[in-house]
């Protein structure tokens, strides 16, 4: 999709900052590529548009009293402009896509968001490793709802977690969690950040990691391709398993307070099906063996592809490598 434009015409209006905020959320969406209406048909009054949609966040800019004519086409992928004037009275945004142009008429815009647990799901888009492709997934989602919500709705463990977007061998340089379609590259990809590399270097540290504490120190000083791939390829020994085992325990405990999202008259079958793969968990470890329990969830405020999922992800311990048997209990 290219990327979209909004004029803004203010005729005496005077913004809120509320409303400054959300329309700033509302530009740089458009600038992003980026608009998809929940539904042309209003609700309650509202028609919302969706802003940022992940495992911890659902958030919407959302049209007060808003009215849409025209025709919207939900599946449009090309360029879209857009334009936006107000009064006291109402507000108008008319939007072109391509021939085709509808507009949102409404009397308030503001964001209404929605920040859920995260810590025990995961995705398995990618084979192979799966345990540090969705460490990498969790951190890409940290440091969206930090750059698209702001810090003040991260706390300050996700805060930090969100440096470790800019180190290369946990993020998607080494570990990427989608197909590399859906991967949006960034400048400079290879180049680490001095506060991710410390990140890394204090959970080593609280690891008693020495050997990753030793190669981190040397990374910093000599932040080339060939050590990023050195030290991702140490993430996946055996003998790394604690500093592992903390990352993925840390996202856990940063998410915790989280609510986690509510499928109303689903609730209690899905709840049997954890019960279950809990269950099973157990009855692996009688024998010793070492087993996750991850889930696969759908969003709640807008209908997606995805379905409810239960997984078992079962440890191997290999010669040298650490590794995964994933198991599907619904």
């Amino acid at each position: 999709m290219e990327n979209q434009s909004i004029d803004v015409t203010n005729e005496n209006t005077e913004y809120e900052q509320e409303e400054l905020e959300t329309l700033y959320n509302l530009e740089r969406l458009l600038e992003s590529g980026q608009f998809e209406l929940v539904s042309d048909k209003p609700e309650n009054g509202k028609i919302r548009l969706i802003y940022i949609m992940n495992d911890a966040v659902e958030s919407f800019i959302v049209f007060d009293n808003a009215r849409l004519t025209g025709t919207y086409d939900s599946k449009f992928e090309g360029s879209v402009t857009a334009s936006l004037t107000g009064n006291e009275k109402e507000y108008v945004m008319v939007v072109h896509q391509n021939e085709s142009v509808f507009s949102i008429f409404f009397q308030k815009m503001y964001m209404e968001n929605h920040l859920y647990n995260y810590g025990k799901i995961g995705h398995f888009w990618v084979k192979g490793y799966e345990y540090l492709r969705n460490i990498e997934y969790k951190i890409a989602i940290v440091r969206d709802k930090r750059e698209y919500l702001g810090e003040e709705y991260c706390n300050n463990q996700e805060l930090k977690l969100a440096h470790l977007s800019d180190f290369p061998p946990l993020n998607y340089c080494c570990y990427p969690s989608v197909p590399q379609k859906y991967i949006v590259p960034k400048d400079d990809p290879w180049t680490p950040s001095n506060e991710a590399i410390q990140v890394m270097y204090d959970m080593a540290e609280l690891t008693r990691d020495r050997k990753m504490q030793r190669m981190l120190k040397f990374y910093k000083n000599h932040p080339e391709k060939c050590v990023a791939k050195i030290i991702a390829s140490m993430l996946h020994r055996n003998s790394h398993k604690e500093l592992v085992d903390y990352l993925i325990n840390i996202f856990v405990k940063a998410s915790e307070n989280y609510p986690v999202r509510n499928f109303g008259k689903e609730n209690e079958k899905l709840e049997k099906y954890i019960k279950k793969a809990e269950q099973l968990k157990e009855e692996l470890s009688k024998d010793g063996i070492e087993a996750s329990v991850i889930t696969e969830e759908p969003f709640v405020g807008v209908k997606d592809s995805i379905e409810f999922k239960v997984y078992l992800m079962i440890w191997k311990k290999g010669v040298l490598n650490r590794k995964v048997e994933l198991r599907r209990i619904v």
